[in-house]
């Protein structure tokens, strides 16, 4: 995969006049989802957005998807060096740069975007002509009283401050009824007092009243004492002590009333807290229900992701990787049963064309052909028994699988062995069906597509194919070599053997990618026809031939995954491979002439 950016995410990438970090562009790889995977996608940051099209050229038609990056998360990814995750909210993006060194320059641009986004960013104060506004919103945040924000005391503790206020007022009461009784004795004092003045001062001296109540000297030029005149409704008509007391039983009258409420507040309180208790609960388990369906939401959105896939850091464990991959095999054979009772066949047989079947050929990759063909004839054929340590893992009937554990640097590299006897067919039209690229679309249920990428001679092609998702494993993907040979007999008394072998090679025109895992083969199917003797002068039948098939499979997935799981796979899927194709060989052959 290829980069190319128009500016770097360095700190110089900011616009002197603007203060605006300038636009950042380039190829970045994104998940797309558990289909397509990884796919290149032209990716842009500018004004705070970071945005993707499919490609540079189609900028035009209008972005495929847009994130906001003012509260965007930014994390490099903890085991792959190239990717990093971009999530808002609920919104994830997974991407991948072409180096290191790339995924630092878009996450420092990501970062200075962010960092400059927003009305509280420094750039933006400034834009908008308030830099005073962090010093006011602050200063009001610190001259708020935090009082009114404390947790609101018990009940119990309330009632004790109102037990409190109301001794104190208790007292109070006492003061002013003290206050009240001793005012009331002096006013009573006084006019008694008055009263004898009065009465000495009519006896003793006589006096002139003005009609303003002051005193006028007597004759002999003697002062006067000068009082004010008695009221009757003066001081004396406010009865003190009658208000005293009325003050007094209206306040006990209140404290009484008040106590009665405590009282009664004391009372509910154990039923209230009760009460609240069960809310609170109430509440904890409805708050443990958001957060586990906001969890399995979050889990649902992003499940299929790829940190959901192989690898020996995925998020899945191997239980639910078995499951998952259990699950959509039997998905696949359902739909694969449905096609096949809905297919209608074609009752003609394609044409067998051998051509020069003996040949070795001169096309580049002919001594490697040769080889292989020699290697699997000299060990494939050979005993499963002795020191190959080959373990039977399945039996029915006629058929039998072998395997061998091997694993390289933590990868399953399990060879595996297959034999099995058809009657009614031939080593060469079995090889030929297999080994023919118009007809394995027939049979051949885990392809995807195929194409032919190049034909070295009427025997040997050069085969790039897709295999079927079976998530939460990736793709994969091989480029092969596949060959078809007729093994020329040594002596009379050996079979008639027929062999295909198919091995990966690597081709220009179908360069590795992303979207894929390229898968490494070795395979190698041997035909060998038995015929029977018919009775008497009968022609030979489909009756009198049985073939003798040996299967030898080496396969480097190429990829991590559970070795459990990839062992139990071969283990469900190779007894099926080879009864399903050698039922449509059966099948295509039937009522046909012998090809030997």
């Amino acid at each position: 995969m290829s980069e190319k950016s128009s500016s770097s995410g360095s700190d110089e990438d900011v616009d002197p006049e603007s203060g605006q970090p300038v636009e950042l562009g380039g190829v970045l790889s994104k998940w797309t989802n558990y289909i397509h995977g990884w796919q290149d996608r032209w990716v842009v940051l500018k004004n705070n957005t970071l945005s993707y099209y499919k490609s540079e050229d189609e900028r035009e038609y209008g972005c495929r998807g847009s994130l906001c990056l003012s509260k965007a998360i930014i994390t490099p990814h903890e085991f792959d060096e190239c990717r990093f995750d971009i999530s808002v909210n609920d919104s994830v993006w997974y991407l991948r740069a072409e180096d290191p060194e790339h995924r630092l320059q878009w996450i420092e641009s990501i970062e200075l975007h962010k960092a400059e986004s927003g009305y509280g960013s420094e750039t933006s104060l400034r834009r908008h002509g308030s830099m005073l506004s962090l010093t006011s919103a602050a200063s009001a945040l610190s001259a708020t009283s935090t009082s009114s924000f404390k947790k609101g005391h018990r009940l119990r503790e309330k009632l004790a401050e109102m037990e409190t206020f109301r001794d104190i007022l208790c007292r109070q009461v006492d003061t002013l009824q003290k206050y009240f009784d001793s005012c009331a004795d002096a006013v009573s004092k006084d006019e008694f007092q008055r009263d004898r003045v009065e009465e000495e001062d009519e006896d003793d001296f006589p006096t002139t009243t003005r009609p303003d109540g002051e005193c006028n000297h007597n004759n002999n030029g003697s002062k006067e004492k000068l009082f004010s005149p008695a009221s009757p409704k003066g001081i004396n008509g406010i009865d003190f002590k009658g208000e005293a007391i009325t003050f007094k039983a209206t306040t006990a009258g209140i404290l009484s009333t008040l106590s009665h409420c405590i009282e009664l507040m004391v009372k509910r309180e154990d039923s209230w807290q009760k009460r609240l208790d069960k809310e609170l609960e109430k509440r904890r388990r409805v708050e443990d229900a958001y957060k586990c369906a906001i969890h399995e939401l979050k889990k649902k959105s992003h499940y299929g992701g790829p940190d959901y896939e192989e690898g020996p850091n995925s998020l899945i464990n191997e239980d639910e990787f078995f499951d998952a991959v259990e699950a959509a095999l039997d998905r696949q054979d359902k739909i694969e049963e449905q096609c096949q009772s809905e297919k209608v066949r074609i009752s003609q047989s394609s044409a067998v064309t051998p051509g020069d079947a003996f040949s070795i050929g001169t096309h580049r990759f002919a001594n490697k052909v040769e080889e292989m063909v020699q290697n699997h004839m000299t060990y494939s054929l050979q005993d499963v028994g002795g020191d190959a340590n080959w373990q039977l893992v399945i039996e029915e009937g006629e058929m039998k699988v072998y395997r061998r554990e091997v694993e390289e640097n933590g990868i399953v590299l399990d060879p595996l062995k297959a034999t099995h006897s058809v009657k009614g067919v031939t080593g060469h039209e079995v090889c030929h069906y297999f080994w023919d690229t118009d007809v394995r679309m027939d049979w051949e249920t885990t392809i995807e597509n195929f194409n032919v990428v190049e034909t070295l001679s009427e025997n040997a092609i050069i085969v790039y194919q897709t295999h079927k998702r079976v998530w939460p494993a990736s793709q994969r993907d091989v480029l092969y070599v596949s060959a078809i040979r007729k093994i020329m007999a040594t002596n009379e008394n050996d079979p008639d053997t027929w062999l295909v072998c198919n091995f990966s090679v690597d081709h220009n025109n179908a360069p590795a990618t992303n979207r894929c895992v390229r898968a490494k083969i070795n395979v190698a199917m041997i035909c060998q026809t038995l015929v029977s003797p018919p009775e008497g002068d009968k022609e030979i039948s489909r009756d009198n031939i049985l073939c003798k098939i040996t299967y030898v499979a080496n396969v480097n997935p190429g990829g991590w995954a559970p070795a459990s799981v990839l062992r139990a796979v071969a283990k469900r899927e190779y007894p099926k491979f080879l009864k399903r194709f050698t039922s449509y060989v059966q099948e295509k052959t039937a009522g046909k002439s012998i090809l030997f």
